[in-house]
């Protein structure tokens, strides 16, 4: 993980996260898997087929710092991501006053999830985090995809740092696979050495 701190106004290239500051790493890692775990939904933008973005609030479920979600199969976002899939994501955790302000802004790829022991997974996380999930008849369910988000660049907003304050943040695939909770999963594995 790649990263440097900036504060609001700063937009130069500032100095990278030393590989070697291992601590440094796994702070930022643990802040942006605590602000995923706060957060119950995200706005994703896509690219339309003109060029212009599409901005739409999903729910999601998370894996580390892989991001899940599904929306209708014949959805503008499913259209959008089958043909371009950079998505840009960010969500902001609750918070009661600005200078306790956490989120993340994230640049990313998304893919469809079609290995079927992947789609069991993720339709297990889905369940843990919505079990209302359960409720829904399957006949009043229209087609539905699930996607995979894989960050590539996050800035990870903390404001209880001072006000406007980032962490942006390079992710790699041994970063992914540093904040995963299921590497035990073959699909996860070759996710992070294909990413």
């Amino acid at each position: 993980m790649d990263g440097r701190r900036r504060s609001a106004g700063d937009s130069g290239v500032g100095r990278g996260l030393n590989r070697e500051d291992g601590v440094m790493k796994h702070e930022i890692q643990r802040k942006m898997v605590e602000i995923l775990e706060r957060c119950m939904d995200m706005t994703i933008a896509t690219i339309r087929s003109d060029g212009s973005p599409q901005a739409t609030v999903v729910s999601f479920v998370h894996d580390g710092l892989l991001l899940y979600f599904g929306c209708g199969a014949g959805s503008q976002k499913a259209m959008n991501i089958s043909r371009d899939p950079r998505v840009s994501v960010a969500m902001t955790a609750p918070y009661q006053n600005w200078l306790e302000i956490k989120g993340l802004s994230i640049a990313a790829t998304a893919t469809e999830v079609v290995a079927p022991s992947e789609l069991t997974e993720v339709g297990g996380l889905m369940l843990r985090r919505f079990p209302q999930i359960s409720a829904i008849q399957p006949t009043e369910a229209a087609p539905v995809k699930l996607f995979k988000v894989r960050p590539t660049i996050v800035s990870v907003l903390d404001y209880s740092l001072g006000f406007g304050h980032t962490d942006l943040v390079k992710i790699e695939a041994g970063d992914i696979a540093e904040t995963l909770d299921s590497m035990r999963h073959h699909w996860l594995a070759s996710a992070v050495v294909t990413s």
